[in-house]
């Protein structure tokens, strides 16, 4: 005999829920919203269920991360941190502090970023060597595509001098990097990297994610860890990409049985970025006019993946970040629309993740094939605007160009936000907050267009496209975050057309207010599916 259904009643609150924007109380029914509305109709419908009072607290759709990589954040969480390092002299500091107090195998730093310095002089081997004698050490740079390494681990990789991107004292990037990053992630014990999935998982956790989408591959973390952390119980959803290129649809299906993922995309390169210049461009980087960045896979290679997934039946992707890469991955999806017809695109619901140097003309190329824009909007936060570090690799007016979602989703493409963790934090709010303030007038979207990319968007990103994930509206599934929270108001564009009316009248749902300087909501309870995610 099944249990009885078990019914909450969520009263006193605060209610986002699209079909009814002044609600104060919603019912849930064994993981399932089933109703919204008020609280005396709420408490007289279902007289039997569980009260939670909120006390005014705000309830909307957890949080997705559409790009994370949950080991590696979880290593930058407990280990050595290099983010805040304000030069490279206080950088080694803390790798000489580390090294005197830990004796793991290996020392795995991550997020120095030598454009913030005042003397932009990156750590080299030496350094590295003097700092922690005969230790395997790796610095990951904050944007995860070039590292300095120790001459311990350099050796412990294989033969670097012949590779791609190789420096015997500077860090290395391409296929070098991917070499002694490889060599570092072998180093790591079973325990190092189950310590480091639970401590980055419970930050996803308790910033209000109720679900990410790890971007995983052969060259980024590796089958082994890629298995364990799909096998971890624990309640933030996990969806699994892998991104390793496949050319028949045989193949496609086999590595999917073979690696667990879900889906066969994620961080499978095109080429790298920007602070690394491994991005590759169409013409030169300012800063280092000789070079052009770093080509992984050609245009045919890309068609033959989407081909093979398309034909397959299953989700594929690439990472895209310089003009020449995006160039070559929309016409790898064109070439495939030709061959398929657009609507067997669209039914797979491909992504292209970071995409900042899309255009409006390969936006509505996209758009009319279902081609899903996974974004990182703190990107500009941290390296947008006339004085950052993109104005510094590519001139002021190619920089202003990048990430440029208000023009991007006029389109009608879709958009899904994400982290990209460790290169920015998960944290929910100030990512939103960098998505409606973009540093470059006319980029920046409305709260409610930034909110809806970071849940339903990131739901449909997923794959889910039944029309509910991601809302509170009845029928969609109990996943929700409780907050703390001043004032909720309703904001239009902070530059752009305003699409509907912020009168109160019109019956528009509100969100916390993200004029910035203003303090973010406090999470107090979240719930995926009706299981507890995080309890405060």
């Amino acid at each position: 005999m099944s249990p009885a259904p078990h019914t909450q009643l969520l009263v006193g609150g605060r209610i986002y829920s699209a079909s009814a924007p002044d609600a104060t109380a919603m019912a849930v029914t064994d993981g399932t919203v089933v109703w919204v509305g008020q609280d005396r109709p709420g408490r007289a419908l279902h007289p039997d269920a569980e009260i939670v009072d909120l006390h005014g607290a705000f309830v909307a759709p957890g949080f997705v991360d559409t790009h994370v990589h949950t080991t590696s954040h979880g290593l930058a969480l407990t280990g050595l941190d290099l983010t805040d390092a304000v030069d490279r002299d206080d950088a080694l500091r803390r790798v000489r502090a580390h090294a005197d107090a830990h004796d793991d195998a290996v020392i795995w730093g991550h997020g120095w970023d030598e454009t913030r310095w005042p003397d932009p002089t990156p750590p080299t081997t030496a350094d590295l060597d003097a700092a922690a004698p005969a230790r395997l050490v790796y610095l990951g740079r904050i944007d995860a595509h070039s590292a300095a390494a120790s001459s311990a681990l350099r050796a412990a990789a294989e033969p670097l001098d012949e590779l791609a991107g190789f420096d015997p004292q500077q860090p290395l990037t391409a296929a070098a990097h991917h070499a002694v990053r490889g060599a570092a992630r072998r180093g790591l014990t079973a325990a190092q990297r189950a310590r480091a999935r639970l401590a980055a998982l419970d930050d996803f956790a308790a910033h209000g994610y109720v679900a990410v989408h790890e971007c995983a591959g052969p060259d980024i973390s590796g089958l082994d860890d890629f298995t364990e952390l799909l096998g971890t119980d624990h309640p933030v959803q996990v969806r699994g990409y892998w991104g390793q290129a496949v050319r028949t649809g045989e193949e496609a299906a086999e590595l999917l049985a073979e690696t667990g993922a879900d889906a066969l995309g994620g961080d499978l390169f095109v080429d790298g970025s920007i602070g690394s210049h491994t991005a590759a461009l169409a013409r030169p980087y300012d800063d280092l006019p000789d070079c052009c960045g770093t080509t992984y896979l050609t245009e045919d290679e890309l068609t033959a993946h989407v081909r093979a997934c398309t034909s397959a039946g299953i989700q594929a992707g690439f990472h895209v970040i310089g003009d020449a890469a995006t160039t070559a991955a929309v016409a790898a999806f064109e070439t495939v629309a030709a061959e398929f017809g657009g609507p067997a695109l669209a039914a797979r619901g491909h992504r292209l993740e970071h995409v900042e140097s899309l255009t409006v003309a390969q936006a509505e190329v996209l758009s009319r094939y279902g081609v899903i824009a996974s974004m990182q909007p703190s990107f500009d936060a941290l390296w947008g605007g006339a004085d950052g570090m993109y104005a510094q690799r590519l001139g002021a007016d190619r920089a202003a160009a990048l990430n440029a979602f208000a023009p991007l989703a006029a389109t009608g493409l879709a958009l899904a936000f994400g982290s990209d963790a460790p290169v920015t934090a998960p944290r929910p709010w100030p990512m939103l907050r960098a998505a409606v303030h973009h540093r470059t007038e006319g980029s920046g979207i409305s709260p409610r267009a930034a909110f809806a990319a970071a849940t339903r968007g990131a739901w449909r990103a997923g794959g889910v496209r039944d029309g509910l994930a991601g809302t509170l509206d009845p029928g969609a599934p109990a996943s929700y975050a409780i907050w703390e929270v001043g004032e909720l108001v309703v904001s239009a564009p902070k530059d752009s057309v305003q699409r509907w009316s912020t009168d109160p009248r019109s019956r528009v749902a509100p969100l916390p207010d993200l004029t910035p300087g203003t303090a973010d909501p406090v999470l107090v309870r979240s719930v995926h599916r009706g299981r507890v995610v995080y309890a405060r």
